[in-house]
């Protein structure tokens, strides 16, 4: 879900499939997919708002989208994807934030994505081009090695942390 468009109109955003195509994984649990359901991520199980997958128990390799709201928002997001340790989260490309700062060096592999990605609306149309690029977290060895090969989004980095 991207928010980075006419504010007011959705705050439901769909992750274009060109993406999991080049992750090359399936993934257990989808923890924040759209109202309207999934759409292009290929997950066992999917967790919507009304589920609230931040009070839900996830299981398994993860992908996280998270709601791109203010950064509160994304850091106990964040919070509970390191906890749980074995997953990808798409997040904005906000590598001066606070929240960005203090999780990067937490994962296993970044990906900075090149070009912007542009998401899709729930009708299914693509959005117009955001103002900020899109960063995939790793955290677990699985999802590390998807960002490896999915080198062709953009450039990988192992944080010290990581190497």
């Amino acid at each position: 879900m991207a928010a980075y468009e006419a504010a007011g109109e959705t705050d439901e955003w769909y992750t274009p499939a060109y993406i999991f195509d080049a992750l090359g994984v399936r993934f257990d649990l989808d923890v924040a997919s759209p109202q309207d359901g999934p759409r292009h991520v290929p997950a066992d199980r999917y967790l919507t708002p009304a589920d609230d997958g931040l009070a839900s128990p996830w299981r398994g390799l993860v992908w996280m989208n998270p709601p791109f709201g203010h950064q509160s928002t994304k850091r106990q997001w964040l919070r509970k994807f390191f906890e749980h340790g074995n997953g990808i989260a798409l997040l904005p490309d906000r590598t001066s934030a606070p929240w960005w700062q203090e999780n990067a060096p937490l994962s296993d592999a970044v990906l900075f994505m090149a070009p912007k990605v542009k998401f899709e609306r729930p009708d299914g149309s693509r959005g117009e081009q955001p103002g900020s690029g899109t960063t995939l977290f790793a955290i677990g060895p699985t999802a590390a090695r998807a960002l490896i090969r999915a080198q062709s989004l953009g450039r990988v980095f192992l944080p010290a942390a990581a190497a």
